[in-house]
């Protein structure tokens, strides 16, 4: 067993998940590894076990089935072991909004939304009481370019950049660290199971890359990772115009120009 605290990784039967398993386990660290694929998982783990010399437990869920959910709630509460929870599990929908039935819709929050943020919330008491820890969240540049057309898909990644700035400033001051990771699109099975062609899309990168990429921002001790932006100042001069308007939204009356008449 690692002296290192150990990792849970959500959606790490494959893509993403299953490289960062592969490579938190290369810097010694145990892996709790959380799929809905058993098979894939237990190789994986297999793998792991025999080329890292780590100890790695598995867990078959589906995150939005409130049960197998409620299970790795209790895992992350219980376990003193698991310093870092990998929020990586995800979907996405094909089509437009009006073409996506409510079920789709729903079924998608429940993962990319409810599951993630209940992960954390059942963690983050244990981190911040421990005075350490780390929240990663795998969320997208879609979340902040409505211009993509992927509405339900952005409007949850959405959510998980803003939940992860939010802890960051609610958590950080206590210890626990907490990295927002924004792919653009990237090499996964996300995309057969949404019933696009990624082959199709104009630029899709790696995921070793992009695991690689997002590991150097965790060193780095970063808020916001995005891996496919050339230019860090152009980030940093959005945040700024962001929180540069905040001093002016508490107001007693309406701004100047909402009481002048069309």
């Amino acid at each position: 067993m690692s002296s290192k605290p150990a990792i849970l990784i959500t959606g790490a039967s494959s893509g993403i998940g299953a490289v960062y398993a592969d490579r938190f386990a290369r810097r010694g660290h145990d892996l709790v590894l959380v799929a809905r694929d058993a098979a894939r998982l237990e190789a994986l783990a297999e793998r792991l076990r025999r080329e890292a010399g780590v100890a790695v437990d598995v867990v078959q869920a589906d995150l939005t089935q409130p049960a197998d959910l409620a299970a790795v709630e209790t895992r992350l509460r219980t376990d003193a072991r698991i310093g870092v929870l990998v929020n990586n599990a995800g979907a996405a929908l094909n089509g437009s909004f009006v073409g996506q039935g409510p079920d789709q819709i729903g079924n998608l929050i429940a993962l990319n939304v409810t599951a993630l943020t209940r992960l954390a919330a059942a963690v983050a008491p244990r981190f911040a009481a421990e005075g350490t820890g780390t929240i990663v969240n795998i969320g997208s540049v879609v979340g902040f370019a409505p211009e993509f057309g992927m509405a339900v898909y952005g409007a949850t990644k959405a959510f998980v950049q803003y939940l992860s700035q939010a802890l960051h400033i609610e958590l950080g001051p206590k210890g626990v660290y907490v990295q927002a990771v924004l792919p653009a699109a990237t090499r996964t099975e996300i995309w057969q199971r949404a019933g696009i062609d990624v082959n199709a899309l104009p630029a899709v990168m790696d995921t070793d890359a992009l695991v690689d990429s997002a590991l150097v921002g965790f060193d780095r001790r970063e808020t916001v990772t995005i891996p496919p932006l050339p230019d860090d100042a152009q980030w940093t001069a959005y945040d700024r115009a962001r929180t540069a308007m905040i001093p002016n939204l508490g107001q007693v009356q309406p701004a100047e120009r909402y009481r002048i008449a069309a």
